[in-house]
């Protein structure tokens, strides 16, 4: 199959996207608005772009209708401050509950019953018992095409490891984190690690075979085909 993606329209564009970039990281956002009121949100256009500073980069795309901005990146624009935490199986449900599109005046945190933790330099709060979290500020925004998207990089002026998993010499001990990473419109827990090259036994082991689920689901469901989902990586009620 070949596709011209001058003929796709935003929604089967997305969804190629969405599908054919996995495992994507999720980064939780958490942000406070002009007005005080804390916001919280999973974002999986998620990704580190930069070492000195240390930088990563958002992409938000407007709300399920296609033209109100996400809470989120109202936030970001209007203080220049969001916190980017690592997303793990334990806080999974509350970590999905949090991308339903509650209104501007909603504190996420109390919505989906989450307790906060004072940052170190930004007003943001934290989300307690995320394993790791990063305190962010706004290095610059731009805008990607024609439908309000746009892409947020932010610097890194704190880290928040969890003394368990941080090791000597600045290592992260990535294996005793469960990781939740971002399929199409489903999630992924990161059970297993390996280098190349792997034996021929366990390549053979595994062809063709479909990814197990972990919710008793048939392995060619998918969250696109319901009416919660959307094109813009909210969840509708």
């Amino acid at each position: 199959m070949i596709i011209d993606s001058a003929t796709l329209d935003p929604t089967s564009a997305y969804k190629l996207l969405i599908g054919s970039i996995i495992p994507r990281a999720i980064g939780w956002v958490s942000t406070v608005s002009v007005d005080g009121v804390p916001n919280l949100a999973p974002i999986s256009f998620f990704t580190a772009v930069g070492r000195k500073p240390p930088m990563i980069s958002l992409s938000l795309q407007p709300r399920a209708d296609g033209v109100t901005l996400k809470d989120t990146f109202v936030n970001i624009r209007g203080t220049g401050e969001f916190v980017t935490h690592l997303a793990t199986l334990p806080q999974a449900d509350a970590m999905h509950r949090t991308a339903a599109e509650f209104d501007p005046g909603v504190d996420e945190f109390d919505a989906v019953g989450l307790e906060k933790e004072r940052c170190e330099v930004v007003r943001p709060p934290r989300v307690k018992g995320a394993p790791i979290a990063m305190e962010c500020r706004v290095e610059r925004i731009i805008t990607i095409g024609d439908l309000n998207d746009h892409v947020v990089f932010g610097e890194v002026v704190r880290f928040h490891i969890r003394d368990d998993i941080y090791l000597d010499r600045g290592r992260i001990d990535t294996n005793a984190l469960p990781a939740v990473g971002r399929l199409a419109a489903e999630y992924t827990a990161v059970e297993n690690a390996f280098t190349t090259p792997l034996d021929g036994d366990i390549l053979g082991a595994r062809h063709g075979r479909r990814v197990s689920r972990l919710d008793a689901r048939p392995t060619d469901w998918s969250p696109i085909d319901g009416d919660a989902w959307s094109p813009s990586g909210s969840v509708r009620s």
